[in-house]
């Protein structure tokens, strides 16, 4: 499937580092059950797999993959 001003294209694999922001939740207890949301950022070198997708056009490449949402294999960041 196809949507208008997407092109498909391939990306090889390759391996960079750059921070990564993470949320986690910490449960506090009481009697609500509260939940409050806890940021940390830290950088390691690790893998993007060789991939082909669509979708619009980029403005910044580089900047854009700083704020997209990825998982990474912590245990092993630089192999998939």
């Amino acid at each position: 499937m196809t949507f208008p001003g997407f092109e498909m294209h391939g990306h090889d694999e390759t391996i960079h580092e750059h921070e990564h922001l993470h949320v986690t939740h910490h449960a506090k207890g009481g009697p609500s059950g509260e939940v409050e949301h806890l940021a940390a950022v830290h950088s390691h070198r690790h893998n993007h797999a060789a991939l082909e997708h669509a979708h619009s056009s980029h403005q910044n490449p580089t900047r854009e993959h700083e704020h997209e949402g990825h998982i990474h294999n912590h245990s092993h960041p630089t192999r998939s």
